[in-house]
């Protein structure tokens, strides 16, 4: 299979495979095959539909084909039903991270009051407010343009989102209020991040990725201050991967909370779930 970097080549170099000659479907779809995109018509539907002129369609395929992720070619990505705006240097919500929004609404059907930590796009709290209806919800994360693609998914909701550092970023007043808080935190450990696919590794912002030594830095720190932040009966949600999960339970217990782990095998996905004792 092709990578994308010497499909971009070969079509620069064939005047026959140029981007300005990709009219037709079968076209865009043949440009995306080439490239090595595995779904070539799923993919050519979307950047079709996302393109306004045979100019930006060129320059949306000429995008894909160099190895720009999909959602940050059209602009969206689909999440727990809705359509979340994505942009460059922002993290892309994965499909498996519906798991945890899953785990989160069975566990707090009833939720009022709700923070997504380490927003990234504010693709975990729009969809836990748009299940939950009239709930006061907060996003947070360190970096200024996450904040800045956050705040336009959560406005229909109405989210406030705020810059800064895990907690430091959160109004006082949300302390011992929290029912549900989700922390979709980085967890790939330092010395893997460059075994990620290219479309991460080199398209998501490090910080969005990184999670130290073991990949369980950030996981720690919010385990241990959750406590003060949660509701009696509030619980923390955090993913992390199969081989961290006993380490991450572990760090949520020493964080003061009753903890289990959920998992679904065919997402391949591991929610460590804390829970605040009513009477804490």
């Amino acid at each position: 299979m092709a990578s994308a970097t010497e499909s971009a080549k070969e079509s620069s170099a064939d005047p026959s495979r140029s981007p300005s000659c990709f009219p037709s479907r079968d076209a865009v779809v043949g440009a995306l095959r080439a490239a090595g995109c595995v779904f070539a018509e799923d993919e050519a539907e979307l950047i079709l539909a996302a393109a306004r002129t045979p100019e930006g369609l060129a320059g949306l395929v000429e995008r894909r084909v160099t190895g720009l992720p999909l959602e940050l070619v059209v602009g969206w990505a689909e999440f727990h039903g809705l359509s979340i705006a994505v942009e460059p240097g922002v993290f892309v919500p994965r499909r498996r991270t519906e798991f945890l929004v899953a785990q989160a609404l069975a566990g707090a059907p009833h939720a009022r009051v709700v923070v997504d930590l380490c927003c990234g796009s504010g693709a975990v709290g729009a969809a836990l407010a748009s299940a939950l209806g009239a709930v006061e919800l907060h996003a947070a994360d360190i970096d200024p343009a996450a904040v800045r693609c956050a705040r336009r998914n959560v406005a229909d909701v109405g989210g406030h989102v705020h810059v800064g550092d895990l907690f430091e970023a959160l109004p006082t007043t949300l302390r011992g209020r929290v029912d549900i808080l989700a922390a979709n935190v980085p967890y790939v450990p330092t010395g893997e991040v460059a075994l990620l696919p290219a479309e991460a590794r080199d398209h998501e912002p490090l910080t969005a990725l990184d999670g130290g030594a073991d990949g369980l830095d950030v996981l720690r720190r919010v385990a241990a201050d959750a406590g003060e932040w949660l509701a009696p009966g509030g619980s923390l949600l955090v993913e992390t991967s199969e081989r961290q999960a006993a380490a991450a339970v572990e760090s949520f217990r020493r964080g003061g909370l009753t903890t289990r782990l959920a998992v679904d095998e065919e997402l391949y996905a591991h929610v460590v779930i804390g829970t605040r004792a009513v009477g804490a």
